[in-house]
Formats: C-alpha cells, sequence, structure tokens
C-alpha cells in the first residue's frame, strides 16, 4: 500500500471523527438548552408505570376560569410531567412584535391549550412576550391530557404543522420529541389522572320553576360569591370549594327565566383539600333547602342523611392524599390545568 492510500485513508477516519464528535457537541449543546429551561423534576408521578386507559369520562362541570394573569416576574414555566414541547430556535433573534403578531392564533391544537415561553436575547426565559426585546427560540408547550383525554395524534400533528409555520417564517430548526414517545406519555398521565378524577353532587329539588333572579339573591344571602360564569362557595385562599349550577349550567348561561333545580358541584381535583368537603356543602345545601322549601337530594336522587356527613368526608380527604401523592395538589395551577 503506497503512502498516498495510507494518507487517504487516515485523512478519511479524521474526518469521520471529526463529523461524530459535532454531532455529539450539537447533541449536548440542545440537551444542555432544554435542561436549562425545563429542569426536570426529582420525581415523576408518571414512572410508576399506571395502566393505559382506554378512554378518560369526562366530567360535565369545570370549575377554573382558564386565563389567569402572570405576575412580572414571568413565574410559570413548563411543567415536564403533564407538558411536551416543541423547541423553536431562530437563525437571527426575532423581535417581540414580530414574534407577538405570529403566535396570536397559537392557543390550543384540538382540545389542548398551548402555552408560549421565549428565550431572549442576550438571556433569560419569558413565560410571557415583552415590548422592545428580541428573542431566539421560542417553545410549544402543549397539554398532555386533559378531561377531554390523552393528546391525540391529530392534536400533535396540529402543533406541529404551527410549529412548521413559525420556523419557515423565522427560519427556525425545531427540536421536539418522538410522536410515539409523545403518544404514550398522554395515555399514561391521561390513565393516571382518570384513576384519581371524581366530583361529588348534591341537588336542590325546587316545589315548581322558581325565577333565576329570586334564586341567584338568596344563593348571594347566604355567602355565594362571583366567580367567573359561576356563582361559588369560596375558600379562604380565593379558591372555589364547590359552586352553583342552574338546571344543569352556570348561572350566567342559564337561557331561560326560572329554573327548576340547583346543583352543588364539589370537584376534588380543583377545590383546595378540605377535612369537611362534603359536610361543609351538605350544610350549605340544608340551609338552602330550608329557605327556598326544596329537597335536598344526593346524586343518586335519594335524599341526604345527616348520618352520612362524616363518612363521605374521610373517602374524600383520602382522594386528596391520593392526588396529592401523585403530584397533583387539589386546586393548584398544574392541577387545574389537567383536570379541566
Amino acid at each position: 500500500m503506497s503512502d498516498l492510500q495510507i494518507g487517504l485513508i487516515l485523512l478519511g477516519v479524521v474526518l469521520i471523527l471529526i463529523v461524530l464528535l459535532f454531532n455529539w457537541w450539537q447533541d449536548m449543546r440542545i440537551r444542555q438548552k432544554m435542561q436549562e429551561h425545563f429542569p426536570e423534576r426529582e420525581q415523576d408521578p408518571l414512572m410508576g408505570g399506571a395502566p393505559v386507559a382506554t378512554g378518560r369520562r369526562e366530567p360535565g362541570f369545570g370549575l377554573r376560569e382558564p386565563v389567569e394573569e402572570l405576575a412580572e416576574d414571568d413565574p410559570a414555566e413548563v411543567d415536564p410531567t403533564s407538558e411536551v414541547v416543541i423547541d423553536i430556535s431562530f437563525a437571527q433573534p426575532v423581535a417581540s412584535a414580530q414574534l407577538q403578531s405570529a403566535v396570536q392564533a397559537v392557543h390550543k391544537a384540538g382540545d389542548k391549550p398551548v402555552r408560549i415561553f421565549a428565550e431572549r436575547d442576550g438571556g433569560g426565559h419569558r413565560a410571557r412576550l415583552r415590548p422592545h426585546e428580541h428573542y431566539v427560540s421560542m417553545q410549544l408547550s402543549v397539554l398532555l391530557a386533559n378531561r377531554s383525554g390523552p393528546l391525540t395524534d391529530i392534536e400533535w400533528s396540529h402543533l406541529w404543522s404551527m410549529a412548521q409555520r413559525l420556523a419557515e417564517r423565522f427560519d427556525g430548526a425545531i427540536e421536539a420529541p418522538e410522536q410515539e414517545q409523545v403518544m404514550r406519555r398522554a395515555a399514561q398521565l391521561d390513565a393516571l389522572c382518570a384513576s384519581l378524577d371524581a366530583q361529588v353532587g348534591l341537588t336542590l329539588r325546587l316545589q315548581g320553576t322558581q325565577p333565576v333572579g329570586d334564586i341567584s339573591r338568596v344563593l348571594k344571602d347566604v355567602g355565594f360569591l362571583p366567580y367567573g360564569s359561576q356563582l361559588a362557595w369560596m375558600a379562604d385562599t380565593g379558591i372555589p370549594r364547590f359552586t352553583v349550577l342552574f338546571d344543569g349550567v352556570h348561572a350566567q348561561e342559564v337561557q331561560s327565566a326560572g329554573v327548576d333545580r340547583i346543583d352543588l358541584l364539589l370537584d376534588l381535583p380543583n377545590s383546595p383539600a378540605d377535612e369537611q368537603a362534603f359536610s361543609r356543602m351538605a350544610s350549605v345545601g340544608r340551609d338552602l333547602a330550608g329557605r327556598l322549601n326544596a329537597v335536598l337530594l344526593d346524586d343518586q336522587g335519594r335524599p341526604v342523611s345527616d348520618g352520612t356527613d362524616h363518612a363521605i368526608d374521610q373517602k374524600l380527604l383520602e382522594l386528596y392524599a391520593r392526588l396529592e401523592q401523585a403530584g397533583f395538589v387539589a386546586g393548584t395551577e398544574r392541577t387545574v390545568r389537567v383536570f379541566s
């Protein structure tokens, strides 16, 4: 073998090593960047191997308004347990006004809410775009599951299409996990949350149709307060303990002038843990029954017995504990996102 051939072989080996090292460096850079943005939790409830469910029930009533104002220091961050991220790195820093215009329609992928985060040119991660700033990358974070079920392949494709359009507009590069991995995580989260989801209701059956205005005044007199489109019995923390429905809908959604039935709804994942969760609601229900000359019934249509309150309180307290053990503290932002 001539010296020329040996030299060419050595040159080829060196080039291959350079390519491998470059790819390794690129991979490490991306991983480090994502880790800085979205640190992993010490414990992930999804690692417990929850069985995959074929479907998830969808309770008929929500509890919290979905839009909340972010504080000035942008405390929100991606939740790696309940969300998955598509990262878009821009070729050049993009002005806030341009980026804001491009993402105005990016709010949901099907039934799953999408949150937007951005990395500021010069450092800093934003959960809200600010005027007069430039951004070098952005992240589209989509919820893996909620009460409509797990993230579907169609919803993931919808988000991917939105990311591609943004990448094309700003000459960006996309980084995202494989679809199979995303679908598996979504199914696991949905199965876990379906096993933890619970709602408890009481019904006040009125003696004939009553004017909505009269019923609303009585409810406010006993202590119910407006909360978004609902009337709610509030905890000291400002979170509803339970809410009111008129003939199955919220107060501001009632179409008729009168109602025949009032429902009190305790949505466990969306209400703060309470040792007297049921007995508190039942006590208010009994008071209303006396004021409105109504019959108080449980969610099976049977009259509510005074002797069952404590036993039901204990069962609900166990459910609150199970939620917290799984990483979903009742009434917190993460829990509300998933159980909505």
